[in-house]
Order: C-alpha cells, then sequence, then structure tokens
C-alpha cells in the first residue's frame, strides 16, 4: 500500500519527501498543484478601488481569499496570481471557484462546479 501511493504521488507531481506513510488522501490533495484548486463555490463580493493595485489568487491556496498571500509560490508555482487595477471605484464578484473565463471576475462557472459536486454526491451513494 505504501509503495503503490508513493508511486501515485511520484505521478502526480508533487516533490515534498514523506517521512511517514502516506494515504491517498494526502496523495490527491498534492503539496504541489498544477492545477487551480477551488477556494470557495460561491463568488467572493468585494469593494475595489480606482487606481489601487490587486493581485487576485489564481490557484486557491491563498489564506486571504480572494487575494493572493504568496501560496502559490510553494503550492502552486506553476499558477501566478493575476494583477488588476480597477478603472474606477465599484463592488465587484471575484472568482473564488477559479474556473471563470473572465478572471478575476465571476463569470457563474461555480454553478458548473456546484452541479458536478452534487454528481459526484448523488453517484457516491448509490455505488
Amino acid at each position: 500500500m505504501i509503495s503503490s501511493s508513493f508511486l501515485v504521488a511520484v505521478q502526480r507531481g508533487c516533490t515534498q519527501t514523506f517521512t511517514r506513510p502516506i494515504s491517498l488522501s494526502m496523495v490527491q490533495c498534492c503539496l504541489q498543484s498544477t492545477q487551480a484548486v477551488p477556494a470557495a463555490r460561491l463568488p467572493y463580493r468585494v469593494k475595489v478601488s480606482a487606481g489601487k493595485r490587486y493581485a487576485w489568487c489564481a490557484c486557491g491556496h491563498s489564506k486571504k481569499q480572494p487575494f493572493c498571500d504568496g501560496a502559490h509560490k510553494s503550492k502552486a508555482p506553476s499558477i501566478s496570481p493575476l494583477r488588476f487595477t480597477p478603472d474606477k471605484d465599484r463592488t465587484v464578484m471575484l472568482c473564488a471557484c477559479k474556473q471563470t473565463k473572465n478572471a478575476p471576475y465571476c463569470d457563474g462557472s461555480h454553478f458548473k462546479v456546484i452541479f458536478r459536486d452534487i454528481v459526484k454526491s448523488v453517484k457516491g451513494i448509490f455505488k
């Protein structure tokens, strides 16, 4: 079991050296990911100021969502934050599911993420 878990970790690109046996759940959340992780299922409503620079977390690992705190440097080095400067003071909806096609703004993609999670849960009940 331990050797097969290690093999899965290597195949998924985890670069951390484990000193104790690892479980499959640890492997699934890989310590270094190449894909964004949803930080939340619904967007963040945020007041932004004109001319101020913001860094939107694109990886999903930041503890200061929806903004970057530098967590991507160790957890998702291939994903950089998106820097943006609003042209006027306003309230915006910033994406939290990290699936938007209009980053950093929400485009409703979280509905697909929520639906996918529901389908997965329902399928799990009938296994």
